[in-house]
């Protein structure tokens, strides 16, 4: 038996790195009787038959993390990429992206790329934030901005790269490192929003201990798994830090007296922007609940 990680999964077939080289294999057949599907990221012990010199997955380890979309496996942190212009940022996507990512609790680095565009505006979101607690890099591939740092930030680390289309995922990895060679695309003139460039799910190696997942843009996320209202301050540090100074343990911070977190975002200290994107996911969580 040979240990190993899936690196990608085509058709039905997975590409599984080894010591030595990359093994396509077949997942064994009790894995769809036990409903449970090979992902990428999966640390596995596969086996060669000496039949057909095939490999054959034979054992799934437990998994450390799981993601949906992308489905992938075992990652470690979420880069969550942003372009600051073309197409410009959006706030809303951002926080749905950092929600999915305090889920699975993710070591989360957000990233403003194309930031040569709009640098003022860069360092707006950068500021806000960083305020909050996030570590925040403001990238450019045109002029090199914050490459080196990028790639310290993925060492030791299973990192995905989140973020909707267009917002230069496969550009900054095509930076970080010059053999990946991944496919970029331009925007669509017609609706300002990137082309799908990535087709699969892929684990990229960066060197020893250190992969990339190059995943294909998406630009919403389900989070139904939120069940109750109260439930989701806990995916806003700056809310869930000043909800616990509220005259009711059961606020929601919308319409309820004396409330610590509207009255922080009166004083600037919580962002309106993040507190009315706050609002939005509380309303659509409501929506769910009713159906």
């Amino acid at each position: 038996m040979i240990n190993g990680i899936i690196v990608k999964g085509i058709g039905g077939f997975y590409y599984v790195r080894t010591e030595s080289d990359i093994v396509e294999c077949r997942a064994r057949g009790v894995f769809r009787e036990e409903k449970l599907t090979p992902l990428v990221g999966d640390k596995v012990r596969i086996r060669i038959s000496a039949e057909d010199n095939k490999g054959y997955i034979e054992e799934i380890y437990p998994r450390t993390s799981k993601l949906l979309r992308p489905p992938v496996a075992n990652i470690t942190q979420a880069i969550i990429v942003m372009s600051i212009k073309k197409p410009d940022i959006n706030s809303w996507l951002l926080d749905r992206f950092l929600i999915m990512a305090e889920h699975e609790n993710l070591d989360i680095i957000i990233c403003i790329n194309k930031s040569d565009l709009a640098p003022e505006k860069a360092l707006k979101f950068k500021t806000i934030y960083e305020k909050i607690g996030y570590k925040v890099i403001n990238t450019s591939v045109v002029e090199g901005k914050d490459i080196d740092e990028l790639k310290e930030l993925l060492n030791d680390n299973i990192s995905v790269f989140a973020g909707p289309s267009g917002v230069g995922k496969s550009s900054l990895l095509n930076e970080v490192n010059e053999n990946f060679k991944l496919e970029t695309g331009d925007i669509s003139s017609k609706t300002k929003r990137g082309k799908h460039t990535t087709r699969h799910v892929e684990l990229l190696e960066l060197h020893d201990n250190a992969f990339v997942l190059d995943s294909p843009g998406f630009s919403s996320l389900n989070i139904d798994f939120i069940e109750e209202e109260i439930d989701l301050k806990d995916y806003f540090k700056e809310i869930y830090k000043y909800g616990d100074k509220c005259k009711f343990i059961s606020c929601l911070h919308v319409n309820e007296p004396d409330c610590e977190v509207k009255r922080q975002v009166e004083e600037g200290n919580i962002h309106k922007e993040r507190y009315d994107n706050y609002l939005l996911f509380l309303e659509e969580i409501k929506k769910i609940r009713r159906y």
